[in-house]
């Protein structure tokens, strides 16, 4: 458990989170009172070079008290900045699966994001031209805080950094009939709000029970919960890790629960002026506005 000392107090988690106008955020923190701290005499920026259990040994001896407040209007950025790698599992819901038509799969679906889609998560997310198939899709992912080789499941906890909201939006007719692998349909530019927080994994009662939810236009869209996911964070890990060695600041967002839009009947797409609401437990929300390119 973590222990660091907020107004005299020992907690046991926290809310990491990144403030400012697009490529000059800054790093914060949430106090006990919900008030937006600013961590910047102590840390640069939430990376691939901070995000790592050392960070948090150097916050312990900070009270946050005596940090500068910051106004809770600031634009809220993506939670991490410059990732090494943006990996997602897919169709990691049963239920899921079935809504698209195929076998839940025996082995986890290890596939890439490029990191140059990852945006703020209320930021507007952009139809490419030629996109007439975008979709959304809810997710937790998980933010790796030290080098993760050949890990075993009882030991993958101790691995991850924090967790946080992925909206892993997709271009469907390019992820499934434009050659190759997914990433086509996966990595157009917003295809990746994070946040709004970063999560320390002490702040989550059960892992294995989190409640998802995504509205399209205030109608409810997605419903899950992490006790439906064929394989757990820690298995991610430790099949992830016997293959690819992971590094701190690297992310996995490990699957959707269904309702997406290629799973209605008709489907149903997202379209210029929808509102996408996303609420995860412990994790926040994001509110995120569709606009045409």
């Amino acid at each position: 458990m973590l222990n660091i000392p907020i107004w005299g107090l020992k907690v046991s988690s926290v809310k990491f989170l990144r403030l400012g106008k697009p490529g000059a955020e800054i790093p914060a923190i949430i106090d006990r009172n919900g008030k937006f701290r600013n961590l910047s005499p102590h840390l640069k920026d939430l990376n691939s070079k901070t995000i790592n259990f050392e960070t948090i040994e150097k916050l312990k001896k900070i009270n946050f008290e005596q940090l500068e407040e910051i106004d809770q209007n600031e634009r809220i950025g993506p939670c991490i900045n410059n990732p090494g790698n943006f990996f997602a599992i897919g169709l990691n819901y049963i239920e899921h699966a079935k809504e698209t038509g195929v076998k839940p799969p025996e082995n986890p679906i290890l596939f890439n994001k490029s990191i140059h889609s990852i945006v703020g998560p209320n930021d507007n997310v952009i139809i490419p031209k030629g996109s007439n198939k975008l979709d959304h899709e809810i997710e937790i992912a998980f933010i790796i805080g030290k080098k993760a080789k050949r890990v075993l499941e009882k030991d993958a906890q101790d691995y991850i950094f924090g967790y946080c909201i992925c909206n892993d939006i997709s271009e469907r007719d390019w992820q499934k009939n434009k050659g190759g692998q997914w990433v086509k349909g996966k990595s157009g530019d917003t295809f990746g709000p994070l946040g709004p927080y970063l999560v320390t994994k002490d702040e989550i009662k059960d892992l294995h029970d989190i409640n998802l939810f995504l509205d399209v236009n205030h109608k409810r869209h997605q419903t899950g919960n992490t006790n439906q996911m064929i394989f757990n964070f820690n298995f991610l890990v430790s099949h992830i890790s016997s293959y690819i060695t992971l590094m701190p600041g690297d992310i996995v967002t490990t699957g959707t629960p269904p309702g997406v839009g290629l799973g209605m009947v008709p489907p149903v797409f997202l379209k210029n002026g929808d509102l996408m609401n996303l609420s995860v437990d412990y994790l926040g929300q994001q509110k995120i506005k569709v606009v045409a390119e």
